[in-house]
């Protein structure tokens, strides 16, 4: 199995084993693969006979699904849908997968899980723990007592003292303290190694506007000055606001470039490229999500976490071919989706980790020359995000320097006669495209840099192949076509029929529904209660109840129920 990891995944794997501590936590750049790290870790584990069980706790319940079928692929079979009612681990699986919250609900549930057998748990996106100090306190109760924890994140990250995550290494910075990896494999390493792709950044700009405390309409430009004065973090932040609003222009303005990206991708290697829209909450998804339909002529899936399809949604668009996704944070973090290369960051969320793990989801990379492209406001705050992000991919592919030195000044003048945003109210606000990321500066569009016949279109984006300046003027060109592009309607199905083989713990749940509907049939043919039913087979097959049982005891289980059915 090591000869298919590569090669950071070997020296993680290798530290791990030499590491003498029972905590042992790896910062990877989302995409770069820690999944297969760890069940790597975990299979051998097992095979040592270090441990007898594992487990695994993840952020929501539709990534419990994504590592299951991962670890079944090399071999390994955990339960996704064990439930806190269940008091121990089912026959047949290796462990099991749970998440933080169900941590949280019952941890000496867990505690008990993980004392009955060696045990080895993975806490994966353990920044996570940090939600709620509860979270953290379950954990600790739940797996002090595992033989190895290996904790895994996708960005370094920080937490106030006094809200340190239990199993996680700290180094103080300032006022706060700052996780400490025992092995770290970053982006810029990842790039290196072409384990992800390079992405560029595409920041939009316009005007906003909406009524101050006085009733006087406020004209802001996204980034820009207002009468010849910078803005104001608050200015900022209601220009950000308005600009996000569904019933402005800047949306589908953004959303019809994000969709000529798009078709440009498809039309040029990527036949399957998909893009995601981040909302902040759920009434904008949904109106994004018809903004999209409006615009494009694509149903696009909407991905909200309160609808009990969601973790089916993502699975559809992962392996389907839809072009877009919508969604507010089910996407964000761990999903794994290979075929999405464009982001349309159309959110408020403004903290270095949720950039992070947001632009990760665009970053996998599948074959040659797939460009990641994030289309996002020109805001002050998520423009640094990104810099830190671009500047790591110019160590690799030495971008020329060429930024005008002025084209972020630093927002310093106050302005006290603004609303409130308990009092905003958006006006409107329209967008144009202001300029690509270099070396944390606004590249504006150089025409003088193309030729009056120029077919670079079909580079755009790769880092090496044109410069920074040629990106700008290709993508300021595509604004102003944008404007003028209709889209023909197109109808997709929204239910592939497709039939798949039942993974384990989806044979066990369709196993038990048919022991009850077998239950449920012999009580009806020979009046007697169910409960009497449920005892007589449980005597018949000895075992555990059937929401424990394994697969084989359910068969029989289900084979004597109908065996009363034909006498």
């Amino acid at each position: 199995m090591r000869g298919s990891l590569r090669r950071w995944q070997q020296e993680a794997l290798t530290a791990f084993w030499e590491s003498p501590n029972e905590n042992f936590q790896v910062t990877a750049t989302p995409g770069a693969g820690k999944t297969r790290f760890a069940i790597t870790v975990a299979n051998e584990a097992l095979e040592r006979g270090i441990v007898d069980q594992i487990i695994v706790v993840a952020p929501t319940d539709h990534l419990r699904t994504q590592w299951a079928e991962a670890a079944i692929g090399r071999k390994l079979k955990l339960d996704p849908t064990l439930s806190n009612r269940v008091s121990q681990i089912r026959g047949g699986f290796h462990g099991y997968v749970t998440t933080y919250a169900q941590i949280a609900a019952a941890p000496r549930r867990h505690q008990l899980r993980a004392q009955r057998a060696r045990t080895l748990v993975i806490l994966d996106e353990i920044h996570h723990a940090g939600d709620g100090l509860s979270w953290g306190d379950a954990i600790a109760e739940a797996f002090e007592t595992c033989v190895r924890r290996l904790t895994l994140s996708g960005t370094p990250f920080r937490t106030r003292p006094g809200e340190t995550i239990p199993f996680v290494s700290y180094e103080q910075v300032g006022d706060s303290f700052q996780s400490r990896a025992d092995y770290t494999y970053g982006y810029r390493e990842a790039l290196a190694d072409a384990v992800v792709r390079p992405v560029v950044f595409a920041a939009y700009s316009g005007q906003a506007r909406w009524p101050n405390s006085a009733g006087e309409v406020v004209s802001a430009g996204l980034g820009e000055a207002v009468d010849g004065k910078s803005n104001t973090k608050a200015v900022e932040q209601l220009a950000w606001r308005t600009a996000l609003d569904p019933r402005g222009d800047w949306v589908p303005h953004v959303i019809a470039a994000m969709d000529d990206r798009l078709n440009h991708q498809r039309a040029h290697g990527v036949p399957d490229a998909g893009g995601l829209v981040l909302a902040s909450d759920q009434d904008s998804a949904r109106a994004y999500a018809k903004i999209v339909r409006e615009v494009t002529g694509d149903e696009p899936l909407l991905v909200l976490s309160d609808d009990p399809d969601a973790s089916a949604k993502i699975s559809q668009f992962r392996d389907g071919t839809n072009k877009y996704a919508v969604c507010v944070r089910m996407i964000s973090e761990g999903c794994d989706i290979p075929r999405a290369t464009t982001i349309a960051y159309m959110t408020s969320y403004r903290t270095s980790l949720f950039f992070a793990q947001a632009v990760g989801r665009v970053v996998r990379a599948r074959r040659p020359k797939e460009m990641a492209t994030v289309f996002l406001p020109a805001v002050r705050p998520l423009l640094e995000l990104a810099a830190e992000i671009e500047s790591e991919r110019n160590h690799i592919f030495r971008v020329p320097p060429t930024a005008p030195e002025d084209a972020l000044d630093q927002l310093v003048d106050l302005r006290n006669d603004e609303p409130s945003l308990d009092t905003w109210q958006p006006l409107g606000a329209e967008a144009e495209f202001a300029h690509v990321l270099q070396g944390g500066r606004a590249v504006t569009a150089d025409y003088s840099a193309m030729a009056p016949d120029d077919e670079s279109e079909e580079f755009l984006g790769l880092p090496g192949l044109l410069t920074v300046e040629q990106t700008a003027a290709l993508l300021a060109k595509r604004d102003v076509e944008i404007r003028r592009k209709t889209r023909a309607a197109k109808q997709v199905d929204p239910n592939p029929e497709e039939a798949f083989d039942l993974a384990p713990w989806e044979e066990l749940a369709q196993l038990r529904r048919e022991v009850n509907a077998a239950v449920a049939a012999v009580a009806a043919s020979t009046g007697e209660p169910h409960s009497s039913i449920h005892v007589w087979v449980r005597n018949r097959v000895p075992g555990p109840p059937s929401n424990a049982a394994d697969a084989p005891t359910l068969r029989k289980r289900k084979s004597a129920l109908r065996s009363r059915l034909v006498k």
